[in-house]
């Protein structure tokens, strides 16, 4: 099966195959460990029958039809060069690429401190693993506690662009659920829609988990590839081949905590995938 966005594997279950359960059918089928194939059903990145499932001893059925997107099958690239977005004397701000986690072992800030020679860099706030875009970076562990602190007053300008389900009506919206017993306040625009799916630039007050995700999936407009708060059942076939959250941190700005006289800000473009996507519903960029 192909689609406009990426390459999509897809797997029928045979007469002889019917009972087998879902991560030996992968295991199998995609020449993967079945630890490999664990890992696809735990990112729930696996659907059958436009259902997304994770279970590992799910059933098999003869028809089902098992669909992986390709990216999943697909080994990683062994190196990958972050891109620094702007350098200043005690900090950095890099474009964080897909599928990297910002911290522990082989996450964004290894790879940087590796990358640079600089094993005091650490990485100031959090990305979730898919989410892409600006990160500010601490060059040693003064600017590090300096930076933190800055974040906690919320002095810090962070939008986001995002491709979610379904058309939003409005033009602007303010988007303030508590998450987790606490406030939290996200100001939506409205950037492109067509009738399945609207482009939307998020800026957010406040840093709670998954905040932005959660925000939108509670208004029924959930974020394009979330795996865990966006859609379940994938009516629309296009759906199934986002392999990724369509989240983007596309700007950042802030005031250097170690020069009041600086301001420190950076812009990250859309990546190929989230413009891919863009086009695969009728947003084209």
């Amino acid at each position: 099966m192909k689609s406009k966005i990426l390459n999509t594997v897809a797997l029928i279950v045979s007469k002889t195959e019917e009972g087998a359960k879902l991560q030996d059918f992968l295991a199998k089928k995609l020449g993967l460990s079945r630890r490999a194939a664990k890992q696809l059903l735990d990112d729930k990145s696996v659907w059958v029958n436009r259902r997304c499932i994770w279970m590992t001893h799910h059933e098999l059925h003869k028809g089902d039809t098992i669909e992986v997107p390709a990216l999943h099958t697909a080994k990683k690239q062994e190196s990958v060069k972050l891109r620094v977005l702007a350098d200043y004397a005690d900090f950095l701000i890099i474009d964080k690429p897909s599928g990297m986690v910002v911290t522990g072992k082989e996450s964004v800030e290894s790879k940087l401190q590796e990358q640079l020679g600089n094993t005091s860099l650490r990485v100031v706030h959090r990305l979730d693993k898919e989410t892409t875009g600006c990160l500010l970076c601490a060059k040693s562990a003064q600017a590090f506690d300096a930076a933190v602190a800055v974040f906690k007053t919320r002095r810090v300008i962070k939008i986001y662009q995002a491709i979610v389900y379904g058309k939003f009506e409005r033009n602007t919206a303010l988007l303030n659920q508590e998450l987790d017993g606490a406030r939290a306040v996200s100001q939506v625009r409205r950037m492109a829609c067509s009738k399945d799916a609207s482009f939307l630039k998020i800026r957010i007050e406040t840093g709670r988990t998954h905040q932005i995700r959660r925000h939108l999936a509670a208004v029924r407009h959930p974020v394009l590839g979330d795996k865990q708060h966006g859609v379940k059942f994938a009516r629309d076939p296009r759906l199934v081949t986002v392999a990724r959250t369509m989240l983007h941190s596309s700007e950042i700005e802030l005031t250097n905590p170690l020069d009041s006289t600086q301001t420190m800000k950076a812009h990250s473009p859309l990546p190929a995938d989230f413009r891919r996507c863009l086009k695969l519903f009728d947003m084209g960029r």
